[in-house]
């Protein structure tokens, strides 16, 4: 981590800690737990480069708010994910899940918790006024891309799709939503509130779904060359759950991989956008 990003990150954690530190009750240690028990904050930084990419360090300010909510929106994507009706995981970054260390009623509500909490903070958010207008459409993309058409509707895609009709296209379908899609939302969250310009803003969004699909296929390769999650409650189903670098083999997926942090840097020269940063966190995706 360059020394840009590592100051980005800092003010991300402040940030999240400042937001989380409103009670002592049970349900905010479980939202702490969750949200600051560690993490890359690979999105929240991708919503602060984005900005930076096009409205300097004005921007950035402006985003950080928001760099936070995509963050608690992630947070408890996983807390819900962990949950013994979803994947059943007893472990989170080395430490017992949300629901392991608090129960499952309490981990559930801290998600739901997380999530409102995440649009009470963008709309509380203070943008200059030339933003206003960028601010409302960035709260009406991220509750898009979090919910049915995108985070939500692929996890549901993921919990009914299975081995026997898993083609590589079907699952990029599933990744392009699943995880996709709220870290398109990160990328055009930022060049929203930096301003970014037509041409440029289809240029970044192309680049934020090369790089969520890229991240899929990294994981579903660290997944395979470690032998895969622990099947639970997903063994009760009919199959266990497509992993796209098992249906197409590691060779491959590593070839995908690569083809598609190239398309990110390539929609990256096409609008001319020099970001430094944006280019590291798509280049730091080869790294299995």
């Amino acid at each position: 981590m360059n020394k840009k990003s590592a100051k980005m990150r800092a003010s991300i954690e402040a940030e999240l800690g400042r937001i989380l530190a409103r009670g002592d009750t049970i349900l905010y240690q479980a939202m702490r737990y969750a949200v600051l028990g560690g993490g890359k904050r690979y999105r929240p930084l991708l919503t602060l480069a984005s900005a930076e990419a096009f409205g300097g360090a004005e921007a950035v300010k402006t985003a950080l708010p928001f760099a936070a909510a995509v963050e608690l929106i992630h947070a408890y994507s996983l807390v819900h994910d962990d949950l013994p009706c979803m994947d059943d995981d007893d472990l989170r970054r080395s430490r017992l899940s949300c629901h392991k260390a608090f129960g499952e009623d309490i981990a559930l509500l801290a998600g739901d918790a997380l999530l409102t909490l995440a649009f009470e903070v963008m709309a509380a958010a203070e943008v200059p006024r030339r933003r206003w207008a960028g601010k409302t459409r960035v709260i009406e993309e991220v509750a898009r891309l979090a919910g049915h058409d995108g985070m939500i509707g692929g996890q549901v895609l993921d919990m009914t799709y299975t081995l026997e009709n898993a083609t590589p296209e079907g699952l990029f379908q599933i990744m392009l939503r699943k995880t996709g899609a709220l870290i398109t939302a990160s990328v055009r969250a930022g060049a929203v509130l930096g301003g970014a310009p037509a041409a440029a803003f289809k240029g970044i969004t192309i680049y934020g779904e090369n790089v969520g699909l890229a991240f899929q296929v990294r994981d579903d390769l660290r997944d395979e060359e470690t032998g895969g999650k622990p099947l639970k409650t997903r063994a009760a189903r009919a199959s266990a759950e497509p992993n796209y670098a098992a249906l197409i083999g590691k060779e491959g997926a590593r070839e995908r991989l690569a083809a598609l942090v190239a398309g990110a840097l390539a929609a990256l020269d096409k609008v001319r956008l020099k970001s430094p940063l944006l280019r590291r966190l798509a280049r730091d995706l080869l790294v299995v």
